[in-house]
């Protein structure tokens, strides 16, 4: 456990379920900012991901390697201890709409009470990216048949599209 928290260090804490355009932006523009960037894929026991944990590391790593300063971790818990545990003194979050603001603000709250050594730090979604949600992703590659493919490249990274295709057409031959 590391006892001072590096303000240049932010931790980008999610589900990445699965990796999408959004989530690349935040990285990148965050990698720009701080020294260090960890991205913490979030493991919940009671939700059932499209994507395990591993496949998500390694997606992301592969996506995200041409950042020296990124680094990829899974977790389970609470992310303020996630943060502490990896030394960063600042916990990154993108925003896409206002929905996005109250549910943000109210878990900056929860989480400003439970380590207020941790700053939260808010990142914008750029413009193109709004709108960008994984379940309109996961609805797009089950429901979107023959166009699926060309589709889900606005939404996700080209590397993301033939996996995720391949979860759905597993859930379906079954």
């Amino acid at each position: 456990m590391t006892n001072t928290l590096d303000p240049h260090h932010a931790v980008y804490v999610g589900s990445f379920d699965p990796p999408t355009l959004g989530h690349l932006d935040i990285v990148e523009r965050g990698a720009s900012i701080y020294s260090k960037i960890t991205v913490g894929i979030g493991i919940n026991p009671d939700k059932k991901p499209l994507f395990s944990a591993a496949e998500r590391q390694q997606m992301l790593q592969e996506l995200l390697s041409a950042f020296p300063n990124v680094e990829v971790k899974c977790f389970q818990g609470l992310a303020v201890n996630f943060v502490r545990e990896c030394g960063g003194g600042v916990m990154l979050r993108g925003l896409r709409t206002l929905t996005d603001v109250e549910a943000e603000f109210t878990m900056s709250l929860a989480n400003r009470a439970l380590a207020s050594d941790i700053e939260t730090v808010f990142l914008m979604a750029s413009e193109k990216y709004t709108h960008i949600s994984s379940s309109l992703i996961k609805q797009i590659a089950q429901l979107g048949g023959d166009v699926a493919a060309e589709k889900l490249k606005v939404f996700v990274p080209a590397q993301v599209v033939e996996p995720l295709l391949e979860k759905f057409a597993s859930k379906t031959s079954h």
